[in-house]
Formats: C-alpha cells, structure tokens, sequence
C-alpha cells in the first residue's frame, strides 16, 4: 500500500511538495485555510479540505492519524506553524515533517515532537552556492550542521583515474559513495573503478573536507 501524505499550508512551497507527490503517484490530502489556495490546488490532489489547522477537532475529523507524513508548510505564520505541530503529535500523527522559517523555530518545533524540520529557504541557498562555486558542483545536501553529500562531475583532474590513484578518502577524508555512468549507479565502487567522462560521483564527507575536496577537484 502507497503511502498517504497531508500537505497543512498551500503557499509556494506547500503547493510544490503537494503536486509533486500527487505527480510520483501518491495520495494527497491539501489543507489550508484560504478557499482561494484550496481551490488552486483541488484539481491537483486527491483530496483537498478547507481547514483552519490550529483546531484541534477540526484536525483529528480528518483522521490525520492514519496518514503516513504530514507536512507543515505553513508560510509566515510561525505561531501557527508550531500550535499546528503540537496538536499533531499529540493526536497520533506518525511522522511530522515541517518547513521552518529560521533557526529558532526550527529548535522550537523539534522540542515539541517534529520528526524532521527542513529549511527550503536556506537549504536552496546553499546549493546555489555550491553551483555559483563551480558548475561541476551538481547537487549538495545537507545531512546535519556537519556534514553534507555532493555530486560532482567528473573534472578533467579526475577523468581517467581510479578511486585509488585518487585517494579521496585519506587526502580529502571524504568517502565517494557512488559513481553514475548515464543510467547506471555503481553503489559502494571499488578502489580499481575507473572514472570516466560525464560520470558522476557522489561524495559524502565532512563540510570542510567537502570544501577543501571542491576546490581542489571541481574546477
């Protein structure tokens, strides 16, 4: 059984995760309190409601509980974002993700049970960045405020070499998970896999020794 998803909140982002996961095949419920945002968003989603998420009865009708993830994606409404987070948890909901604003309410609503807290402001900052810092920088994730994964396209100083001429693990203290040839994904790759042209390396490592490898390879 596919996984059902809540998305409380249609403003950009919200929408976004909605029809995305509507577009991969998955269930999803669409709350927000404006009927102009339900409306947008109904011929999208399976299911659409009009709600005011800081009721408490007007969240446990939806039966929320029985949704896998629920999303909140609520905008500039901080206050609400985190009453909406608690009543969630406390109702029995799974698995709350929710999209903070700033540092702080993302400290807040992890404190009150939030399963994950994402920072898409912030995040998209930081992988335009990386891609300003180099183009062969194709991605960049952050798994904590330490460390961070990379794909990078092989640059000229890394095509025709293997992982071990290369050494990236005791020069850099980064660890190349995976290499992409086209469609294929070579999962944990030997030391004696060649690189070779467009493929892609995907790289996870300290920031810093991400850092110290991109300057050094990326080019």
């Amino acid at each position: 059984m596919k996984k059902q998803f809540a998305v409380i909140g249609m403003g950009r982002f919200g929408s976004s995760v909605a029809k995305t996961l509507s577009d991969l095949g998955y269930e999803v419920l669409a709350i927000d309190s404006s009927e102009q945002r339900t409306q947008e968003i109904s011929n999208i989603v399976t299911h659409v409601v009009q709600a005011d998420s800081t009721d408490e009865e007007a969240l446990r009708s939806l039966g929320l509980r029985n949704f896998d993830v629920v999303i909140v994606a609520i905008g500039q409404d901080i206050q609400s974002s985190i009453l909406t987070t608690i009543i969630l948890k406390e109702i029995g909901v799974p698995k709350v993700v929710v999209k903070a604003q700033n540092e702080l309410h993302g400290k807040v609503v992890k404190k009150i049970g939030a399963d994950k807290v994402i920072y898409p402001e912030r995040d998209m900052g930081q992988r335009v960045a990386h891609h300003l810092i180099s183009s062969n920088i194709l991605d960049y994730i952050e798994l904590s405020d330490a460390y961070s994964i990379i794909e990078v396209q092989a640059s000229r100083t890394l095509i025709g070499k293997n992982l071990r001429e290369l050494d990236i693990r005791a020069k850099y203290g980064c660890n190349v998970m995976a290499i992409r040839t086209g469609s294929h994904m070579n999962i944990a790759p030997s030391a004696e896999d060649l690189i070779r042209e467009q493929d892609v390396l995907v790289i996870v490592g300290k920031n810093e020794d991400l850092n110290h490898f991109e300057k050094t390879f990326a080019e």
